[in-house]
């Protein structure tokens, strides 16, 4: 295995580690309280860093699988599988700590099956489809808003520094609001790179139906 598909693995065995200190632990009724208090006061923090050197190890075996030729098979599933999973899993863990509403998580599934679905067509007919920049610009939006809402605590303890004199409720609402709008612009971008995937890849679905 090279560098680039060990970075995709690397993300993909991150995943688990976020989630232990994103979510509160409650195994059948059983739930450590002294651990679920430092996931709600420190390990959301962790759980951020985690999430950024995942988001990290994303750009980076792309730029080297690139500049090096290393690009394979293996490569490009483990990328593409591990860029789902990581972000899927997170937005159902935010999901559960209540800070989105599931059905923002409901788009986000839905897009990515029409497109494994028509890229699996595209293979049933020897087509390789290339990934386009409206895709990459939608994996760099949700990176940003999941990055934004892991930090939102952080945010408005460093603006409650910055304003004094501004209460710790306006803060926090001001800093949920931006929150909502990167998530909102990752969740429009997502709707209009599917509906690009599906319009550029017409023909390949008419040809299909005969």
């Amino acid at each position: 295995m090279n560098i680039p598909n060990k970075l995709s693995a690397l993300r993909i065995i991150l995943i688990p580690l976020i989630l232990i200190f994103m979510l509160p632990l409650s195994i059948w009724g059983f739930k450590p309280d002294s651990w679920n208090h430092f996931v709600v006061t420190t390990g959301i923090t962790i759980a951020g860093i985690l999430f950024v050197i995942a988001a990290i190890t994303d750009y980076a075996d792309g730029t080297i699988a690139r500049k090096y030729k290393m690009i394979t098979n293996l490569g490009k599933f483990l990328d593409s599988l591990a860029d789902k999973m990581l972000v899927i899993s997170v937005l159902i863990a935010f999901v559960e700590l209540g800070r989105i509403s599931s059905f923002l998580v409901v788009v986000i599934v839905l897009r990515e099956f029409m497109v494994t679905g028509i890229r699996l067509m595209a293979s049933a007919n020897g087509v390789v489809m290339a990934a386009e920049m409206i895709g990459k610009i939608k994996t760099v939006t949700q990176m940003i808003a999941i990055i934004f809402l892991f930090f939102e605590s952080t945010f408005v303890k460093v603006t409650r520094i910055i304003f004094v004199n501004v209460s710790v409720e306006t803060m926090d609402y001001y800093v949920k609001l931006i929150g909502n709008i990167f998530v909102a612009i990752a969740i429009v971008m997502t709707i209009v790179s599917g509906l690009d995937y599906l319009i550029r890849n017409r023909r390949l679905l008419k040809e299909n139906e005969e």
